[in-house]
Formats: structure tokens, sequence, C-alpha cells
């Protein structure tokens, strides 16, 4: 068994490379051959229009030797030239195209001509070039939507703001515009966290930081932690957690619960319930979070997970769009997953299903 992954170590060739190959020799000889039967017929042109005085034999085939040796390494190297041109055509046309995706024009397609490594090669270069604008597009839209997100509560802050610089405010009016342009700071807060978190799940490597933890009490922390939102709009809880011990990252699943149970919260009626349930299995773990608020239609089920995304317009100053898409990320970090059940007016679970260890 060793010595055959020597023998495949030390011969790394493959069919197409073969194939490759074998095209290579016979353009090769085709244009070999070609050299020298063009350099024949013109040694052959040259002497019937006795362009060459006579020799002798000796010297004559001396001199044909060597004007056909000449001549085909010249007809040789315009045939090579021009072949040449023809076979590397695509990888010019590629060459052009990684000029204009440099320049950031990413709209570019190659056509996959050729040999199969160039197929190939064309094909991975059009899929890179696909992924790059899909890139390019996203980073757009996350622009254009957090300068809009910031643009609304600072805009809100300034208005209230210039209106508390009235001295015919009464007393209660003044703390009314004041309670406003705390609750626009507090959103602002809330929106740089995600972002900022967001930006760390994105470009941080978590797996030197998984530890072993009670999941049950992070839980029952994150709850006690919401608790005044709880009190606010007397909700009742239903707790029941199993004892579970986790290998995960502590700290961004402590973010998605936050997530997940303030999202119970905030599209609760007042006076509803939120049940929280842990349950363990022999390999993996789930936590369903569940209200009795106002649910979801297919629609917004269907995007609540997009980056910006508000299915209820109406009250979308309470939030950014960015809690789900976090939710979402820790979750692919995790390797676990989340399902949905909601319909309007019948309130909404959330089901998060994670390995016990971390894969």
């Amino acid at each position: 068994m060793n010595s055959k992954k020597r023998r495949t170590g030390i011969f790394p060739f493959n069919r197409a490379k073969l194939t490759s190959l074998i095209w290579l020799i016979i353009f090769v000889v085709i244009i070999l051959l070609l050299s020298l039967v063009i350099a024949g017929a013109a040694w052959q042109f040259v002497e019937d229009l006795q362009f060459v005085k006579p020799f002798g034999e000796e010297q004559e085939a001396f001199n044909s030797l060597l004007f056909i040796m000449i001549f085909s390494a010249l007809v040789g190297s315009a045939l090579a030239a021009i072949g040449g041109r023809f076979f590397l055509r695509p990888l010019r046309h590629m060459t052009e195209a990684t000029k204009e995706i440099a320049s950031g024009n990413f709209d570019v397609h190659v056509e996959a001509k050729g040999t199969k490594e160039l197929e190939r090669l064309a094909i991975s270069f059009n899929e890179m070039a696909k992924e790059l604008a899909g890139i390019e597009t996203l980073r757009s839209d996350f622009v254009n939507n957090i300068s809009h997100e910031f643009k609304t509560p600072l805009a809100s802050i300034q208005g209230f703001v210039m209106l508390m610089a009235n001295k015919d405010l009464t007393d209660q009016q003044r703390t009314e515009y004041q309670n406003i342009v705390i609750t626009e700071i507090e959103r602002l807060s809330r929106l740089s966290s995600n972002v900022l978190l967001l930006t760390k799940l994105e470009a941080t490597d978590h797996d030197a930081e998984v530890t072993e933890y009670p999941l049950d009490e992070q839980i029952r922390r994150s709850v006690i932690l919401l608790e005044s939102q709880f009190q606010e709009k007397r909700l009742k809880t239903v707790i029941e957690l199993d004892d579970v011990i986790i290998s995960a990252n502590g700290e961004m699943l402590h973010h998605l619960w936050i997530n997940l149970i303030g999202n119970a919260i905030k599209y609760s009626y007042e006076g509803g319930t939120v049940e929280i349930r842990l349950k363990a299995a022999e390999e993996n773990v789930t936590v369903s979070i569940s209200d009795e608020g106002k649910g979801m239609n297919e629609e917004v089920k269907r995007r609540i997970f997009e980056k910006f995304y508000q299915g209820d317009r109406s009250r979308g100053t309470e939030g950014n769009g960015l809690g789900l898409s976090l939710v979402k990320k820790i979750l692919e970090m995790e390797n676990g997953t989340i399902e949905v059940v909601s319909a309007p007016e019948k309130g909404s679970c959330f089901t998060v299903t994670l390995p016990l260890r971390h894969i």
C-alpha cells in the first residue's frame, strides 16, 4: 500500500493530463512535418527556377540540407506562433477578465473552451467572479442599510433635542421628549453592539473559545437579565430546563438566548405567557422558546433571518433587523440548527438544536 502511494506521488498523471500531453505532442509533430514539407517544396522551387548556381553533389546536398533546416525553422516558428495564439486565446481572455475584476468590475464571464484543464479553470473563474459580485452586492446593501439605520434615530434625536430647547414646553412635554431621546440612544447602542458582534463573528476564529459549562444555568441567567422586560409587560413564564453540560462557545450562545428570549418578549401581548424548555438527548440538545404573541405569516417567516429585515414595519423602531441574522450566524458556527413554527395571532416557537460536543 505504501509503494502504491509513492507511485501516485511520483507520477501524478491523470487521464486529463495524459490527454493534454498527447495533444501537445501531436501539435509539435504536425508543425515539424508541415515545416519540413514547406521547406522542401521551397528548395525544389528554388532549384527549378535556377536561383542557385550548380554545385557538386556533395555541396548541393549540404546546401539543400542547410536551406531546409533554416527555412523549416522559420516556418515552424511562424506556425507555432499562429497555433500558440489560437490555443492560448482562452488564457488571454481570462487575463483580460482578471484585469476587469481587479478594477472592480465583477460582471465578467469567460467561455469555457479548450482543453479540460482550461475548461475547469474557466468554470472556476466564473464561479469566483459570481461570488465576488455577490459579496460586493452584500457589502453595498449592508452599508446602505446601516447608513439608513443610523440616520433615522440620529434625525429623531436631533429633532427632539431642538424641540426641548423651546422654553415654553411644559414639564410633561419635556419629560416625554427626553424619554424619546433616551429610547433612540438605546436603539443606536443596540445597533452598534450588533454590528460589532456581527463583524467579530465573521472575522474571529472561535474554536479556541470553546468551553464546557451548564447550559441550563446560562439560560436561567439570560431570563434574569431580561426580568425587567418580563415585568413591564406582565408576562408569565413557564421554564422547564434539564441539567445539561454543553461544550460550546458560551459567549456566542449567550447572545443567541438574549436575542431569542428578547424577541419572544417584544412580540408578546401584555399578560401573555413565554415558555422556555431545554431537553437533552444522547448527542444533542434542543431549546424551544415560544410566545403567545402576534406571530408571523409565511412571507415574514421565510425572510426573518435576512440582515435588516423587519417584518413588523409598524414596530420597526424597536429593532434593527440584525438580531435573528446574528442568531443564524452563531448557529452556523456552532453546527446548530433552528426551526420556526408560527402563524398570525397564534404566537411563534423557535426551536434550537445544538450538539452537546463542539464539532
